[in-house]
């Protein structure tokens, strides 16, 4: 059950809140969204909310990485064991993720451009929408959260942010590949050590290939939920606002300059 009946009389809607999450339509910076892509394929279009392109590109990242052992060859490559990176760098497949990678920085800017001239479409339009919704598998409603309590969990476990702000979907893929790179990469076997004082130990545990995927996700997840929480309380007050003024504001009621309210 929703509090609003879609009949489509609006061209574009701004936002659907529904059991699985809210997905909203507003202005993003192009220029962030491709970084965010270069950094991980994938994560520019998760921030889109094209969420089945997002996770194809996500895995198909991790997939032609841990076949090419990029990851590793990179880390080698800093330290400058030239020779080392060139022994495990398998090419067989790397001629394959170079445009699949391209193609993710191109086609999420290229995304955001025209998602921003239909923001401008969408604010102008205001068209309504629901705001409150319950069913089976859930309820979810439009609300004010604070960013820094989002940013709070975030810092935690990736996802925790996600689930505050109920994006159960993106919540679910977050924690899942937490786990994934976390287990793999040993590093709460590498904390544990580290805290011990056994740094040699710690050191040799970590596997770099799957431990260079963290910062760029830990990251990601903070950035989007914080950021996320920012625009529904965008979205809240503007629909608070329509609210009000069509229940009971008066439409003969105009404020002049310099008049005197009573």
């Amino acid at each position: 059950m929703r509090n609003f009946t879609n009949k489509n009389e609006a061209r574009r809607f701004k936002a659907d809140v529904n059991s699985f999450g809210t997905v909203i339509i507003h202005r993003r910076n192009p220029y962030i969204v491709a970084c965010w892509s270069m950094a991980f394929p994938g994560f520019g279009h998760l921030l889109l909310e094209k969420y089945v392109q997002g996770l194809l590109l996500v895995l198909w990242e991790v997939f032609v990485n841990q076949q090419t052992h990029l990851n590793r060859a990179m880390v080698y490559s800093f330290t400058g064991e030239i020779e080392s990176a060139k022994a495990v760098l398998d090419v067989r497949l790397l001629f394959l993720y170079i445009p699949v990678y391209l193609f993710s920085i191109w086609d999420s800017y290229r995304t955001t451009v025209d998602l921003n001239k239909i923001a401008v479409l969408v604010e102008r339009e205001d068209g309504p929408f629901n705001t409150f919704s319950i069913n089976a598998t859930g309820i979810n409603y439009l609300e004010k959260r604070n960013p820094l309590v989002t940013f709070l969990w975030v810092l935690t476990i990736p996802s925790m942010g996600q689930l505050y702000l109920h994006r159960i979907v993106l919540a679910f893929f977050s924690l899942t590949w937490a786990v994934v790179f976390i287990y793999h990469s040993y590093l709460l076997e590498g904390i544990h050590y580290l805290i011990l004082g056994n740094v040699e130990k710690s050191t040799s545990v970590l596997d770099a290939q799957w431990l260079s995927y963290i910062p760029s996700y830990y990251f990601f997840t903070i950035y989007e939920a914080y950021t996320n929480t920012v625009e529904y309380n965008k979205l809240f007050e503007k629909e608070q606002k329509n609210y009000l003024k069509s229940h009971y504001q008066s439409p003969n009621f105009t404020l002049k300059k310099g008049q005197k309210v009573t």
